[in-house]
């Protein structure tokens, strides 16, 4: 018995059997129980539905989303060696450092998140204390869909993105708006 058979109506018909005879034309199967069955019937429009709607998936062509290859070389060219180590806040001894790259593509991922606005160069500098930090950040702004808080909710998101997914502290965040996108 297979998955679909496992599904009975209350008629006592199960859903494949349905299924099995949406075209009675061409599989040479029909019965009297069909059309006058309200299960059956209401079953089998349910069904037709599914089929042309996953039809029309099938058929649909899928391609990569807008803008895909910018986003890929925005990131390659924002990418530095990793010889550049910056000290996290511990208590453990010995002392924890991450690198600048790796923080950069965080507070880069938190910048993209917003609407119309991809980062582009992130600068990180250390200051005395361990885990605080001053960013630079260049961003490129959809001409289209860009709003101007978007600047305030981009500092939003990379303060959080700092605090909570790298465990720093931003004590200055400069942004600037150097480009415009068309997608």
């Amino acid at each position: 018995m297979s998955d679909a058979q496992g599904y009975t109506l209350p008629c006592g018909r199960d859903v494949e059997t349905v299924w099995e005879r949406l075209d009675p034309v061409d599989t040479g199967v029909a019965d009297t129980h069909d059309p006058d069955c309200e299960y059956c019937s209401v079953a089998r429009q349910s069904l037709l539905v599914l089929r042309e709607v996953t039809g029309e998936l099938a058929s649909e062509e899928i391609g990569p989303p807008l803008g895909l290859t910018n986003r890929i070389m925005s990131a390659v060219r924002a990418e530095v060696r990793r010889h550049r180590m910056l000290a996290l806040p511990t208590s453990e001894p010995g002392g924890v450092r991450i690198s600048e790259q790796a923080v950069a593509a965080v507070l880069r991922f938190a910048a993209d998140s917003v609407d119309g606005v991809r980062a582009r160069r992130c600068k990180i500098t250390a200051t005395e204390t361990d885990g605080a930090v001053e960013v630079s950040m260049s961003l490129a702004v959809s001409y289209r869909d860009f709003a101007a808080a978007a600047v305030d909710v981009v500092r939003e998101r990379v303060r959080a993105a700092a605090a909570a997914r790298v465990g720093m502290t931003l004590v200055r965040l400069d942004l600037a708006v150097e480009d415009l996108y068309d997608e």
